[in-house]
């Protein structure tokens, strides 16, 4: 393993600015730059894509290349500015790219990183993108660096670093015992939820550890699956994955469980969801002002106001809820914005979904094919 501290120094001395979306093989030089740089000089991006136009702002500006982290997930977001902005092709913009690869062949991982994992070096060569496995000493590691920063002095072109698990090491740990705990837990809020709604109601919820709780939710109560759809992938999408079906199914009533990382990273999805008017539409934003899933990198949530984001773009009613004793969430007439500040962390012992994403879907579209039976949400005006 890499020492991520003295790492992160190597690497600030070589590349002054960072941008990027955390990932959890990231995670421990993640921890580093967090507490080393200045804000100025570290932006947790709300997308990959934003985090490349960061980097190439930063070039165009200094002369200095930028370094970008991603997940390898996030390369899709990506693509877009690595083709059209930076490729020699075009504008011809160098900064280094370290991603983490999750869904490495060989090894073990959730099922929404298989695919991913297998296509990521391909997908790099198939984008003219020079990449090479991060070496997993520290030595090797500083060789390799040096060589991608000739390498970007020569090209004006990227250079990316593939990240295998546990290539870092001595990160610092979020100490989830430090939060507020006035404020919810996560799947306390999800549980009120599912307390306040009526059981005809179906739930999309997003990406990293809500859909872990909303699933084990459902076992201690002794509750079906069938009417929740686990989107363990695709961050950023799930709200207008549930707008889709609250299109499509207008006597019952969707609510979509999302996080404040992902509604960030596809803002844009709420001016959509507003102009769609769908009376039977609840997006619930559990807001904990980080990227929990992947270490608990703070993200910009707790300074944007969100129920002001979501009015102006058509929801017809916005609430925000910090305390426990004054949660109640039932909805009037929608699309309705509920916003539950909630405390960073998890259980430890919290075990994942051990139902199949196909299982889970077949149940999903099972239940929403008999939807059609069930008499009007009772919604308020």
């Amino acid at each position: 393993m890499i020492d991520a501290a003295a790492y992160a120094d190597f690497l600030m001395e070589r590349f002054p600015f960072w941008a990027g979306v955390p990932d959890s093989l990231l995670k421990p030089l993640c921890a580093c730059l967090g507490g080393k740089l200045p804000g100025s000089r570290h932006i947790v991006a709300d997308n990959e894509g934003g985090a490349v136009a960061l980097a190439a702002g930063h070039y165009l500006a200094t002369g200095r290349p930028a370094a970008v982290y991603m997940q390898n997930s996030g390369i899709g977001n990506a693509v877009n500015p690595l083709l059209s902005l930076c490729d020699p092709l075009v504008f011809s913009l160098p900064f280094l790219m370290l991603i983490g690869w999750r869904g490495e062949p060989g090894i073990r991982d959730e099922p929404q990183h298989l695919k991913q994992g297998i296509v990521t070096l391909p997908l790099l060569e198939t984008m003219g993108i020079k990449c090479e496995t991060h070496p997993d000493s520290d030595e090797a590691a500083r060789v390799m660096v040096e060589k991608a920063f000739h390498y970007m002095e020569e090209k004006k072109a990227p250079f990316a670093l593939v990240v295998k698990k546990n290539t870092f090491s001595n990160g610092h740990v979020f100490d989830a015992a430090a939060e507020d705990s006035s404020l919810m837990s996560r799947e306390e809020a999800i549980e009120a939820v599912l307390d306040m709604l009526n059981e005809d109601d179906v739930y999309v919820s997003t990406t990293g550890m809500a859909s872990r709780e909303l699933f084990e939710l459902r076992d201690r109560k002794g509750q079906t699956h069938a009417g929740d759809f686990l989107c363990v992938g695709s961050m950023g999408h799930a709200s207008r994955i549930a707008a889709a079906i609250a299109l499509e199914k207008r006597k019952t009533r969707v609510v979509c469980l999302d996080g404040d990382g992902a509604v960030l990273m596809h803002m844009g999805a709420l001016a959509i969801i507003g102009a769609m008017k769908l009376p039977n539409f609840v997006h619930i934003v559990l807001n904990n002002g980080a990227h929990d899933s992947v270490g608990g990198q703070s993200t910009v949530a707790h300074d944007v106001d969100l129920c002001a984001v979501a009015a102006a773009c058509g929801y017809k009613k916005t609430f925000r809820i910090e305390d426990k004793r004054a949660v109640d969430i039932t909805p009037a007439c929608g699309p309705v914005f509920i916003e539950i500040i909630v405390r960073r962390g998890n259980r430890t012992d919290l075990g994942r979904p051990s139902l199949s994403p196909r299982d889970n879907k077949e149940l999903f579209m099972e239940r929403l094919s008999n939807l059609c039976w069930l008499k009007d949400v009772e919604l308020g005006g």
